[in-house]
């Protein structure tokens, strides 16, 4: 077996792990969830803080940012499902943030605004985008507006239009790619791949639209292309940042599919976009 069919296996078999872990933890229940994206979060803003901290003047602490993006994500997931409906909830994750700022005074580190600022963005840029998937996942009744439930469906579309887009666009863009889309920084991505990905998760929203009637098709088709856009931008936004940093991938967590963030960048601008949108749309 030659190393490159060797790399095929192992990447085809961490695929499937990545996909029966994402699919079954969102679809088994709340809870599930709640663990599943809590893990993601605490290894996504360690990764981002690691490979951050290869920079001579950046020192952040991986294991408190870490901890204070897992309290987000779990204080969103309490309060969006009622379990823990007082808006107190938010309290010891501010409390964090504030300790991270004011521990710059009595450290005596070279670059305290360099360590404020890539602080502030594993929060920001990583912690709060997982963070707004209970957002996705709870809705009210209108009938019942006191009720809550439990509704796997959106944030699961979210990545089902990423994963289709990112299908359809390694195809086309295999195929029929000739002009870059944004060469200074991805140079392998082009129009034809991008604009086939979003057909591709076009169709999807169809399908999803024909088994659920949460949205109208046309509403459908514009969270498609909402999730699609804005993953693409995340998606040159993580590639812009590697190329700051002067790294190929951001870990190697997953074998044959680099780091937690490069598996998530697309999510990391298509979950609050999407929140947006169906807010827009009035759904919750």
């Amino acid at each position: 077996m030659t190393p490159k069919q060797s790399n095929l296996i192992v990447r085809t078999l961490t695929g499937i792990v990545f996909l029966a872990a994402m699919i079954g933890g969102i679809v088994y229940s709340p809870q599930s969830l709640a663990i599943l994206f809590t893990i993601i979060t605490v290894l996504a803003v360690h990764e981002f803080c690691d490979i951050v901290s290869e920079r001579e003047d950046v020192e952040i602490n991986p294991l408190i940012c870490s901890v204070s993006g897992a309290y987000l994500f779990l204080a969103f997931f309490g309060y969006c499902s009622g379990w823990t409906p007082t808006p107190a909830v938010f309290i010891p994750y501010l409390i964090s943030i504030v300790y991270l700022l004011i521990s710059e005074l009595y450290l005596q580190r070279e670059s305290p605004i360099n360590n404020w600022a890539y602080t502030m963005m594993s929060q920001m840029y990583v912690a709060l985008p997982f963070a707004l998937i209970p957002v996705l996942a709870f809705m009210t009744d209108p009938a019942h507006p006191q009720e809550l439930h439990y509704r796997w469906i959106f944030p699961l579309s979210v990545f089902i239009f990423l994963w289709t887009s990112d299908t359809g666009a390694y195809c086309f863009g295999s195929l029929f790619g000739k002009h870059r889309l944004f060469e200074r920084i991805s140079p392998k991505k082009s129009w034809e791949g991008s604009i086939g990905g979003t057909a591709v998760s076009l169709g999807a929203a169809c399908v999803l639209a024909y088994y659920d009637q949460s949205l109208t098709l046309p509403q459908w088709l514009g969270f498609a292309f909402v999730v699609v856009a804005f993953g693409t931008w995340g998606d040159l936004v993580e590639s812009l940042l590697k190329r700051q940093l002067g790294i190929k991938d951001s870990g190697n967590i997953l074998p044959g599919h680099g780091g937690m963030l490069d598996r998530f960048d697309s999510s990391l601008l298509a979950i609050p976009a999407a929140v947006v949108y169906l807010y827009t749309l009035s759904i919750f």
